[in-house]
């Protein structure tokens, strides 16, 4: 293996709005034109560096509550504090106490992990 190219989050049919405002408008992260012949199947392709995430639609739709991409950030804190303020209320998590993270629910429910950078 090489790298890993993407990760497929769902979210219901009609979410792309509520998806953008938060995945570009407070993570920051690029909206990336999707192939005109995957385009019609609507959700979002999105980037902020190396990291892709793909929001696929899915019509019985049901949240991640487990499974969850780890996205490395370089400012964890400045990310909490953002995230906080938009009313996405980071949790903190020191089970490992050598790695700085935290998780937060996309506006779906989609679990996310961040961890700081500094820790690895």
């Amino acid at each position: 293996m090489l790298r890993l190219d993407h990760v497929q989050l769902a979210i219901p049919p009609g979410a792309e709005n509520e998806c953008r405002r938060f995945y570009v408008d407070i993570l920051g992260m690029e909206e990336v034109p999707k192939p005109p012949a995957l385009a019609k199947r609507g959700g979002l392709w999105l980037r902020s560096g190396e990291v892709q995430i793909h929001l696929g639609v899915e019509a019985d739709f049901h949240p991640a509550l487990k499974a969850h991409p780890g996205i490395v950030v370089g400012d964890l804190d400045r990310l909490a504090e953002t995230l906080a303020r938009s009313g996405h209320e980071p949790i903190w998590d020191d089970s490992l106490p050598e790695i700085r993270r935290f998780y937060v629910a996309d506006p779906l429910g989609n679990r996310l992990e961040f961890l700081a950078a500094s820790t690895f």
